[in-house]
């Protein structure tokens, strides 16, 4: 079975190391990370970069295809090369998946259309404008479409994946092994819990238009 985890400028890093992390644990499979082009990808942080091993064209039938959401997804759903490849691995993966704003290039190559899906909460509404029914699940699964909320839910997502491929005992093993126990110190995980002051400042702040270039 090969995963392969998209790549592209800006991506949020724990989008696509959370679910690789346990993903690449499943028995017989082969994890490649994939770009545009061959060689390190920087993270939103930009102090962090993934190696792309492989060029999209390398890569045409993946039986898992990883989208990873972050700044860079704005520039990813309209770059032709990306969708196109997407659309041309979906034509035969097992499944298609994504973390955060990966589901918004997942839509902006067709995909989602009809189908429910989520995303981070700051653009979930944006999925309705490509066709797709916005949920505010954590996790969605529609069919052999899977999109996860916001960063930290990849790992969710990655578990249900591991179960439905491999079996309860095989994900609850790697959630054993990888001893994902959240006992956050704060109850803000999402926009129904946060302080209403802080929701409200991080809407603002996200959804500010960015300075000119």
């Amino acid at each position: 079975m090969q995963i392969a985890v998209l790549l592209y400028d800006d991506f949020t890093a724990l989008d696509a190391i959370g679910p690789y992390e346990l993903l690449g644990r499943l028995p017989d499979s082969e994890t490649v990370f994939v770009a545009k082009e061959a060689g390190p990808v920087r993270g939103d942080q930009r102090s962090l970069a993934l190696v792309a091993d492989r060029t999209l064209a390398e890569v045409p039938r993946p039986d898992i295809v990883l989208v990873p959401g972050g700044p860079g997804s704005e520039a990813a759903m309209r770059d032709e090369a990306i969708l196109d490849w997407l659309r041309t691995a979906d034509a035969t993966s097992t499944w298609t998946a994504s973390v955060c704003t990966g589901s918004l290039v997942l839509a902006g190559a067709g995909l989602l259309a009809g189908r429910r899906a989520t995303s981070h909460w700051i653009t979930l509404g944006e999925l309705a404008e490509f066709g797709a029914e916005p949920t505010g699940e954590r996790v969605v699964f529609d069919g052999k479409y899977v999109t996860a909320a916001g960063v930290s839910s990849g790992i969710d997502m990655a578990l249900h994946l591991l179960g439905r491929i491999g079996g309860d005992a095989l994900a609850q093993s790697v959630q054993l092994l990888t001893e994902y126990d959240p006992q956050p110190p704060y109850d803000a995980g999402s926009p129904e819990k946060a302080p209403a002051e802080i929701v409200a400042r991080l809407r603002k702040e996200l959804t500010a238009p960015l300075p000119p270039s």
